[in-house]
């Protein structure tokens, strides 16, 4: 990824910066839930938020069945998201998703798919989903996937440190993470259905930027609940919070459960509104799914032709 701003390094513990922080769930429900209500972007404007929604996609497989032929054709969509009679008639000359992502062992053969691309091969690490293994091996599987490839590495945070309040031992950990990544971009997911309160979510944000992560991600998408309108509000509060002390600017992934051109657009809105244009952009805005790249290539050859199609005529890879 190319910024126009330096690289996060994050900060000493600080637990001054969130401790006696607590989130109003009813407020954060109601914010939550005038952005669609009062927010709408038609005709060509929506055709360019779908389009620039695309850039911002992390193609993702992490199946228990995935295979090097699966990660190969999840690629080439990847590096063709839309039909090119869809590309020339909204005069659009290239355009690519933003990462895709997958498990360790199948990194070489994404990055050996996307040769000469430019799209980040990004990879799940650290005992994904849970985070239950041992420090040393979740370490280790980090220095694995950036040794075959990886740019991007999205870990999990240890859930329990943030349940109990074990806010220091949590930011130890993430520093630790945050140094094997050495320079692949850091996604720290803080798989915020399990955290329980969204005093829970924007404490372990806090504590995951305070340890340098570039990215804060709300889920592993195999929770009950992943990601919601009110936890990522909570999470961009904390991450504009954290700007506004420290200059930094930190990115934001929310994964699990979008699967709509609509969710595509809610989600930018909900950036637009709290964080501006700037966030908008996949260098600090990225959207965890697969099935929503067919929704959206539906949505945009509809403003095309005027037609819906089938959503079989719209393959993932």
């Amino acid at each position: 990824m190319t910024h126009d701003f330096p690289r996060m390094t994050g900060t000493a513990f600080t637990p001054d910066w969130f401790e006696s922080v607590s989130v109003n769930r009813p407020a954060a429900e109601r914010r939550a839930a005038s952005l669609p209500a009062r927010r709408t972007v038609k005709k060509e404007w929506q055709a360019a938020w779908l389009a620039r929604a695309i850039t911002c996609i992390d193609l993702t497989t992490l199946a228990g069945d995935d295979t090097a032929g699966r990660v190969q054709r999840l690629c080439a969509k990847a590096r063709n998201p839309l039909r090119a009679d869809l590309l020339e008639a909204l005069d659009l000359q290239e355009l690519t998703v933003g990462a895709v992502c997958v498990y360790p062992t199948m990194v070489p053969h994404a990055v050996k798919a996307l040769e000469g691309s430019n799209i980040p091969v990004a990879s799940v690490a650290t005992g994904f989903p849970a985070g239950l293994t041992p420090l040393p091996l979740r370490l280790a599987e980090i220095r694995y996937a950036v040794e075959q490839g990886a740019q991007e590495i999205d870990i999990v945070i240890t859930r329990e440190l943030a349940l109990t309040g074990q806010w220091q031992a949590l930011y130890d950990e993430i520093r630790q993470m945050r140094e094997a990544c050495g320079p692949a971009h850091m996604k720290a997911i803080l798989a915020t259905g399990d955290l329980k309160t969204l005093t829970n979510v924007y404490k372990a944000s806090m504590v995951a930027m305070q340890a340098g992560s570039d990215f804060i991600k709300t889920s592993t998408g195999k929770e009950e609940v992943n990601a919601t309108l009110p936890v990522s509000l909570t999470m961009l509060r904390a991450l504009r919070d954290f700007r506004d002390l420290t200059g930094q600017m930190v990115g934001f992934k929310p994964a699990g459960g979008l699967k709509t051109a609509k969710d595509a657009m809610t989600w930018q809105i909900l950036m637009k509104e709290e964080l501006g244009t700037r966030w908008m952009m996949p260098d600090l805005f990225r959207i965890g799914a697969s099935s929503m790249l067919g929704d959206i290539e539906r949505q945009l050859e509809h403003h095309v032709t005027g037609r819906y199609s089938a959503a079989n005529r719209h393959a993932q890879a």
